[in-house]
Order: structure tokens, then sequence, then C-alpha cells
């Protein structure tokens, strides 16, 4: 697991270390830098993913499009260079340090741990990837090195619903996709794959395409699926049925409600153990009910051994998450909580983490930490 991010002169932080947990949960107000935390990691995975044998790290990708290095290095305090720390359990902490001129679309990495040139001096033809995680005697990088491979990144900005969906080889998608785009494939091509034995939803079968419907089923009662292969073609359609009167229908007849969680299911239940899942806004397009079914959900998958980062503005995700650990799914010290304020705001530092107990509890509530709605009420009782 990595247990801490640190960001050093990265958009819009100066100097940064960050906690993660077995489940991080990143909050606060638009353009405070949540997202900013996320894609680091999402930069490492997309350059090992597109291009293993690059010496530099690729701004732009299937991923993430973050323009060119004067987009990302922190303007006030850096001009060509930001630094990358991640502390991993078993690799230790290791340390990038990018440069790039500020037009250019992509950075070089001038250092990782201080001698990537007297290592690659050694090293005339490494193995792929071995420019962005070094081979050390003494240290094994092995295992984060998948887990940032395999990382999974489901952006805010899902698929909607499609006529048809993309067929690919497993070997060339092996995750969701930033949209989500390659779910229905993984779901054909996997279907039959049993899921994590602590992730198996009760009366379902244990492959993931039962799961999958079985975790649809409870967020919307009697929807099941169907998916096809197109004739002669790469493509396949999806289908869903919400009530027994009714035949499958096309998923623009269902509502974006379906579409968008589908791809968070397949995402989290075919993760294996110390895999790393990503998630932008899981409650995009939930009634409140479905949000808070998010949160626990999440908190299940945290809890099997995979590692869940969140981005929510949903004060019933949060209180999804609050359940589970009361409920004692997940121990309050494999979670993390983070609010993020914009660094130009007085009213507090740019980060805070409250804690929470063994009963939900936190220990403090941040000025504009999930409170809109007790504010709200406040207003109508004449409080405020």
């Amino acid at each position: 697991m990595i247990s801490q991010i640190g960001l050093k002169h990265f958009k819009c932080f100066e100097n940064l270390k960050l906690p993660l947990g077995s489940l991080t949960v990143l909050s606060g107000g638009n353009s405070s830098g949540k997202s900013t935390i996320i894609q680091p990691l999402v930069l490492l995975h997309q350059t090992m993913r597109e291009n293993e044998w690059s010496k530099k790290l690729i701004l732009n990708g299937s991923s993430v499009h973050l323009g060119n290095v004067s987009s990302i290095v922190d303007k006030e305090h850096g001009y060509r260079t930001w630094e990358l720390t991640l502390v991993d359990e078993i690799s230790g902490e290791i340390i990038w340090l990018f440069e790039g001129n500020r037009k250019e679309l992509s950075m070089d990495i001038s250092s990782i741990d201080g001698n990537l040139e007297s290592w690659n001096k050694k090293n005339p033809n490494p193995r792929p990837l071995r420019r962005l995680i070094p081979s050390e005697p003494k240290r094994n990088f092995e295992d984060l090195t998948n887990r940032l491979c395999k990382l999974t990144y489901l952006s805010a900005e899902r698929l909607g619903p499609r006529e048809i969906y993309p067929f690919n080889d497993p070997k060339l998608t092996p995750v969701v996709g930033s949209k989500g785009e390659f779910s229905v494939s993984i779901l054909f091509n996997q279907g039959e794959e049993n899921v994590e034995n602590d992730l198996v939803y009760s009366n379902y079968p244990p492959t993931l395409r039962r799961q999958v419907e079985g975790r649809m089923d409870h967020f919307f009662p009697g929807a099941i699926f169907e998916i096809n292969q197109v004739n002669r073609t790469n493509s396949l359609t999806l289908g869903f049925q919400v009530s027994g009167e009714t035949d499958f229908q096309r998923p623009i007849h269902t509502g974006f409600g379906l579409t968008q969680v589908l791809p968070i299911f397949v995402a989290a239940l075919s993760a294996k153990q110390n895999d790393l899942v990503i998630i932008e806004n899981p409650e995009v397009h939930l009634h409140p009910a479905a949000q808070s079914e998010m949160g626990k959900f999440l908190t299940t998958v945290a809890a099997a051994g995979i590692q869940v980062i969140l981005e929510t503005h949903s004060d019933h995700i949060l209180n999804g998450i609050r359940r589970e650990v009361k409920s004692g799914t997940l121990s309050p010290y494999k979670l993390a909580l983070h609010f993020f304020r914009p660094r130009n705001d007085e009213s507090g530092s740019q980060v805070e983490s409250p804690m929470i107990d063994s009963e939900g509890n936190l220990d403090s509530w941040p000025e504009g930490f999930f409170d809109q709605i007790d504010k709200d009420m406040n207003f109508f009782a004449g409080w405020a």
C-alpha cells in the first residue's frame, strides 16, 4: 500500500506530504487541489502503460491531459521542476524529480532518489519501466511497479449511455479506462472469473458478472443486464432490464445512474488485493440513498485489501463510509480523510485531516467540510 504522497512545486502545492490509507477520501471546494493529489499517480500509470521505454513523463495521454510544463509546475515557487515522493510499505520511499522547459508537453526524469544518471551509466539497456522505477539489490520495487501499471483511474467524466461499446483484447485493456469505456469489454471477457472472496455478495455466484449483477440489483432493484457481440465486429451491445415486466432496453432508455455506476462495480470487483483504485465523484447521477450505499460498498472494497482513493463532494458518501466504520467493516486507522482549501483561503491551512473513531465520529468539522445541510437548516430555523 502507498502510505504517503509528497508533492513539491506541483500545481497549487508548494510542499505537501499527505498520508494515504486503505481508503482515502479527498474533499473540499472546487479548484482546491483534490484532483491534484490524484494526477501524479495517474501520470506515472499513463507513462508506464503507453510508453514503457519513455525517458520522459508523458503529460498528455488516454487517462489525463495536463497540457505543458507551465500548466503543472507551481508558478509561485517553481519554474522548471517538480518533485514527487511516494512512501510504499514494501518499496520504502522513492523520490522523482522531473524537469522540463515550460512550453514542452513532457518532462525529463532528472533523478530518482537522486541517482538516475549514475544508475543509467551502469545500466545502459534497462528493462522496460526502469527509467521510471530503479532497480536496486537492497530494495524491491516490483510490487510498486505492478500496482502503478495496474492502477485503475475513473474520472468524473465517465462514459454515458452508448449504442455500442468497444470489444478489446483483455491484455491491451486490463482496466476499465478513465471514462469507464472498457467496462463492458472486461465484463464480456472476464465475466466468469471469480472476485476476491471478501467481496462476494451473498446469494450470488462468485463470478465477476454475477457479482456485478448482484450489486446492480442492490442499487437498482430488479436491474439485470445482457451483453452481446455485434456480428463480425469488435463491438458489443449492452442492454438493461429494470423490471421483470419489460424487455432489455438500450442504456439510453434506463437512466444515467446505471451506466455511471457500472464502471465502478467492474473496476472494484475485478481488482485484486494490493491493487489501487482511484475514483472521482462516485456519487454522480445517484439518488442520496444510493450515494450512501456507494460509500458503504467502497469501504467494503478497501477492507478487502484493495487501496481506494476517492474524490467526492457528497456528504452521503462520507456518511455511508462512517456507518461501515461503526459496523466494524474497516478500522478507523485505515481511513484517511482530507479537506482541501484553495491556497489563497485565509480561513485555515491548505489541508485539514479530521480523525474518525470506531463509532464513526469525527474529531473536527472544518468550515466548509460537508456542513452545508446544517447551514441551510440553521437558516430556516432562524439561527443564521
